[in-house]
């Protein structure tokens, strides 16, 4: 156990966002970072739209499951998806700044169960995530 949990999570952040290219290419931030938590956002580009000039629902769920793989692995413990579902509940627009907020609801041994409410810079809900999450062998940043 690290003895200081917050330094930990910010440090499995740092190394986990500089090896996510997907992250980057999309243009997210990793915003804020705690254990069991993490915050992202990402600005909705012309090239994300779909035939309805709103935001292609893949792109908001990329958003969701970076910021739940962010969240579960801010332990420091090596964590992947192990199911998620999503439900959409309004578009994003051209322009709209999302955010994604991730929560820990239950960590028991190696499964998590994480919820992630998607947002507009409004504050409007655009969609509700929930992850399970598995640990599997490793760390994520070597201490």
């Amino acid at each position: 156990m690290h003895e200081n949990p917050q330094a930990l999570a910010e440090l499995a952040g740092k190394t986990m966002y500089e090896r996510d290219p997907a992250s980057q290419a999309l243009g997210m931030t990793l915003d804020e970072i705690k254990p069991g938590y993490a915050r992202m956002s990402m600005r909705v580009r012309g090239d994300m739209l779909n035939g309805h000039a709103t935001c292609h629902g893949g792109y908001i769920f990329m958003l969701a499951d970076s910021a739940f793989a962010f969240a579960c692995n801010s332990h420091n413990f090596n964590t992947v998806g192990a199911g998620c579902t999503i439900d959409y509940l309004a578009p994003g627009k051209e322009g709209d700044v999302l955010v994604a907020e991730a929560t820990e609801q239950a960590l028991q041994g190696k499964t998590g169960v994480y919820d992630i409410k998607v947002t507009n810079q409004e504050g409007r809900t655009i969609a509700l995530f929930r992850g399970k999450s598995h640990r599997v062998s490793g760390m994520v940043a070597e201490l």
